[in-house]
């Protein structure tokens, strides 16, 4: 993250709550999204006003938001449409998916706050001193560090794939080549994650995730 996000981030009344509130207040709001029903619609909009308003006050921009629900509204418009094409009773499916997608929203917007104002490790830290299982919050320390090594590799096949035929591959070669690459990358994180596994039992990896600072599962 730039230096100048992390100085807007740090003067914003919601960075300013502890890790443990923060987190307690989005599964709050994803639990009341799930409950409230879809005739009870001003609750759930309401719900949704005070979402944004989180994230206004964050300091996420519209840009920001945009971004990222131009990636997650279309995934969610695909399979909420999956359900009137296939039920019969189309008054109930119509209603049933648009409830999915208000709800959907919300609880998006919602880990997108907490994603704004609370850092990853310090969610990893939240967790264990919530008393997580210890393997969960091990593999999600293991996917925010090793996600941007795969990407870095990713970058590296695309580039050699552009160099061997200049960028000027059909549509169809493209997406056999997609195939191919998806394919060899994962190969790849196997022999890597092996490599991995091993180099970390040698230095007496016991199974248990460990952060800087004091120990996070010690109560507070």
């Amino acid at each position: 993250m730039p230096a100048s996000s992390q100085n807007n981030d740090a003067i914003s009344p919601c960075h300013a709550i502890s890790s443990g509130w923060k987190l307690g207040l989005t599964l709050a709001v994803i639990v009341l999204a799930s409950l409230i029903p879809l005739e009870n619609w001003p609750a759930q909009g309401l719900l949704l006003a005070v979402v944004f308003a989180g994230l206004s006050i964050a300091g996420a921009t519209i840009g920001y938001l945009a971004r990222r629900l131009a990636l997650f509204l279309p995934m969610l418009l695909v399979f909420g449409l999956s359900v009137p094409i296939t039920q019969m009773d189309q008054g109930a499916a119509w209603s049933w998916m648009l409830g999915l997608w208000l709800r959907c929203t919300v609880s998006f917007l919602a880990g997108l706050w907490l994603i704004h104002v609370l850092p990853f490790p310090e969610l990893l830290t939240t967790l264990l001193r919530w008393r997580c299982p210890v393997l969960m919050v091990a593999m999600l320390a293991f996917m925010y560090r090793y996600i941007f090594i795969l990407w870095d590799e990713l970058a590296r096949l695309r580039h050699a794939r552009d160099a061997r035929d200049f960028g000027r591959s059909s549509l169809m070669t493209r997406w056999t080549t997609n195939a191919q690459l998806i394919g060899l990358l994962l190969l790849r994180a196997m022999e890597r994650a092996e490599r991995t596994h091993h180099a970390m039992l040698a230095r007496g990896w016991d199974g248990s995730p460990r952060f800087l600072g004091d120990d996070p599962r010690k109560s507070r």
